[in-house]
């Protein structure tokens, strides 16, 4: 096992600092940085695009935040707050509708808008009529006027304790530099007091006149079921335990054809011998590997997988989660195990290459086409033959049987 990794590192940085056995001149190092730094960027800004694709827990339940709010609101003006209020977790376009506005949500992602808040988001346009506008226009107009009594109220009381002090001072009127009298002030400060409880009595009584109206008693009827908005939470819940996991895995359908193109060029142009094709080409996996390797621990740290490991752990250990640490330095190393496997067994199988290249009279390691019955390579200097330990006549290394009396060779590779 330790042998193979350490061939694979030498293999690794070989293929990537050289073409056709020659290391790659400072020009050519340079615009390979220039290439991989540029790929790597652009193949994170498409897994960000594609990892957003599907649609998020916030934007399948547009209406979840406000309700729960809503709910959890104990102030006594909540109900006028939600009708009037329009500030959502999404880009909103105030020229539509809230349905449509959901129904812009869905068009732009993969996956639908929950059916609950698509019921919410029709009954709160049906409290948007003509006469619900108006009387939140004259509420909105007399809020105005009492902000402005309130400001001029505040500049009274200022000049008017200035006043007080100066006549407990003893001051002369006439030299006061406050041009209202304590009297005056007193009696404009009640005046005004008495304005803005009329206002607030009769935005009260316009409140009450709104929250009469039938599509509002509706709107509210909805908000205030318990079942509905339960149906919505676990939906909220179920969307929100899942999206990590989809979000990686759409990720990884993305990475999955760059890898699959890249290590078909790489293979063909290894076996044709094309050294600057198979340079970049390598880059090209290393650069969609990165990501992909980054991915695959994202998922084992987040998600479903994270959620169902934290619950086992929970109930096998009595909330002991420092466990859940000793199970993945026990997974992570059992899956890049896994992983150099399959890279050693599929990707880039020697025993693979080593039949397609004698096949066509090619070097076993630089596949650079060699002169009849060569024993050494005069491009790389690799011996190409191993002797056979049941004849002892020489056989080509890294196929299966010997081609003097055909016997296996597997003992002998595994030896090397």
């Amino acid at each position: 096992m330790w042998q193979k990794i350490k061939r694979f590192i030498r293999t690794f940085f070989r293929k990537s600092r050289k073409i056709d056995e020659e290391p790659i001149n400072k020009v050519s190092l340079v615009l390979i940085i220039i290439m991989d730094i540029f790929i790597l960027s652009n193949v994170f800004i498409g897994l960000n695009d594609i990892g957003n694709w599907y649609i998020s827990p916030s934007d399948s339940h547009p209406c979840y935040s406000q309700w729960n709010n809503y709910r959890d609101n104990s102030d006594e003006d909540k109900q006028y707050t939600i009708l009037t209020n329009n500030n959502y977790n999404y880009s909103y376009n105030p020229n539509l509708n809230l349905r449509d506005n959901y129904q812009n949500i869905e068009n732009k992602h993969l996956g639908s808008v929950s059916p609950i808040c698509y019921d919410y988001a029709s009954s709160f346009d049906a409290t948007q009529t003509r006469e619900f506008r108006t009387k939140v226009n004259e509420i909105d107009s007399k809020q105005g006027t009492i902000s402005t009594i309130e400001a001029e109220n505040r500049t009274i009381r200022e000049q008017y304790d200035s006043t007080l002090l100066e006549e407990i001072a003893g001051q002369p009127g006439e030299l006061s530099i406050n041009q209202v009298e304590a009297r005056e002030a007193r009696q404009t400060l009640e005046e005004n007091n008495n304005r803005i409880s009329n206002l607030k009595n009769e935005i009260d009584t316009l409140k009450r006149e709104i929250f009469a109206l039938p599509t509002v008693e509706e709107f509210f009827t909805l908000l205030n079921s318990d079942d509905n908005f339960n149906n919505l939470e676990a939906s909220f819940e179920r969307a929100s335990f899942w999206y990590p996991s989809i979000q990686i895995i759409f990720q990884v359908l993305f990475l999955a054809p760059l890898i699959a193109i890249a290590t078909w060029l790489h293979l063909k142009a290894d076996n044709n011998g094309n050294g600057q094709l198979a340079l970049i080409t390598w880059h090209l996996l290393i650069i969609f590997y990165i990501p992909l390797i980054i991915k695959i621990f994202q998922f084992l740290q987040v998600g479903a997988l994270l959620s169902i490991l934290t619950e086992i752990v929970t109930v096998l250990f009595t909330g002991l989660l420092f466990v859940l640490a000793y199970l993945y330095i026990f997974i992570i190393p059992l899956i890049t195990f896994a992983l150099i496997k399959f890279s050693q067994k599929v990707i880039f199988n020697t025993k693979n290459q080593a039949t397609k290249r004698i096949q066509k009279s090619k070097c076993l390691r630089c596949a650079k086409k060699l002169p009849p019955d060569s024993l050494y390579c005069p491009h790389c200097g690799y011996y190409q033959y191993q002797e056979c330990h049941n004849c002892q006549n020489l056989t080509y290394k890294h196929l299966p049987y010997c081609i003097n009396c055909g016997a296996s060779q597997q003992q002998t590779q595994t030896n090397n």
